[in-house]
């Protein structure tokens, strides 16, 4: 009898456990009618401005003041995805990638939660998100592929991860030439039909539908998205490159900089790979220098429009940056 007690305490710890590792996956909701915004404040010479607080902030909604529910100092944690382009057009510098990435997670702050996911054909995650710097690292390292550019992919499977990270603050750096391969197949059947000057003004970066979808989630999740633009692709760089080509690689990169305006990020360019370690730090700094606040807007109507967002800082003379706004959806 008191082995079939001991069997029965066995069998009721093993459910407990399984029961906790499902809840870790479980979504976690969020009130989705809740703003969130992220802020960086520099002086006039472009110094982080750190030692702020909720009262010296004012955020403004389509002009109208909007009152602040929650306030995070500039050191409060964020849950970072860190996305890597593996397609065939990275194969070359790869090291450069690896020691590049490793750099950026030196420069994160210890409580700052990480996930890794590598995009090419394929879209993987190599790790949950974890404290555990030597288990990201390794990721960084593992990290490889070939073929086409699934970054529209990769980007939807990073915000579906922070989806999950709840009220933690939220960042994506993605390291991509920023040429998604269906949005360049999508591109070159638009130019198809056309001639002449009218292929170079064609492509509007902001009407793609599949990345309006990704901001979207983007703005509700309060997520600061911030790309690394490769020097790969460039048909500067060829001899005689056609409309066609120069159309469609600047239609990547005004998406890459549209992505990183509408989320309050920066598109840092790389143009020499010697640059990549240093932009990457750079980043890493620019996070723990954010404040967030967050507001409940006083229009709750969800008509599709386009609401602007501007935030002040008491002290005139310093300069905000945060996300220009969103669409009410």
């Amino acid at each position: 009898m008191a082995l079939l007690r001991r069997s029965l305490a066995v069998l009721i710890c093993l459910f407990a456990a399984v029961a906790a590792s499902a809840q870790v996956d479980d979504p976690v909701n969020v009130d989705t009618s809740i703003v969130r915004v992220n802020i960086g404040v520099v002086d006039p010479r472009g110094r982080p401005i750190t030692s702020l607080s909720r009262p010296n902030f004012s955020v403004f909604e389509d002009g109208v003041k909007q009152d602040i529910s929650h306030f995070e100092l500039a050191s409060a944690p964020f849950s970072v995805v860190m996305m890597l382009d593996m397609s065939g057009s990275t194969k070359s510098f790869r090291q450069n990638i690896a020691l590049s990435a490793a750099r950026f997670l030196d420069a994160l702050a210890p409580e700052d939660r990480v996930a890794v996911i590598e995009f090419y054909s394929k879209v993987n995650v190599l790790n949950e998100f974890t404290t555990d710097r030597g288990r990201i690292l390794h990721s960084i390292q593992v990290a490889n592929g070939s073929g086409d550019t699934n970054l529209y992919k990769g980007l939807e499977l990073a915000l579906e991860k922070l989806a999950r990270e709840g009220n933690r603050r939220k960042a994506i750096v993605v390291l991509t030439d920023g040429v998604d391969t269906r949005a360049k197949d999508r591109d070159r059947e638009i130019l198809s039909k056309l001639n002449g000057q009218d292929i170079l003004t064609a492509l509007k970066p902001e009407t793609n539908p599949v990345l309006a979808s990704l901001l979207d989630r983007a703005d509700r999740l309060g997520v600061t998205i911030y790309p690394l633009a490769l020097p790969t692709g460039d048909p500067a760089k060829l001899a005689d490159p056609t409309p066609a080509q120069v159309a469609m690689y600047s239609a990547a990169r005004s998406r890459l900089q549209l992505v990183a305006d509408r989320t309050g990020g920066t598109l840092n360019a790389i143009t020499r790979l010697d640059e990549m370690s240093r932009l990457y730090a750079t980043i890493a700094a620019d996070l723990r220098t954010l404040y967030t606040i967050e507001y409940q807007p006083a229009n709750l109507n969800k008509d599709g429009k386009w609401r602007a967002i501007k935030v002040e800082v008491s002290e005139p003379s310093l300069i905000a940056r945060s996300r220009q706004g969103y669409f009410a959806k």
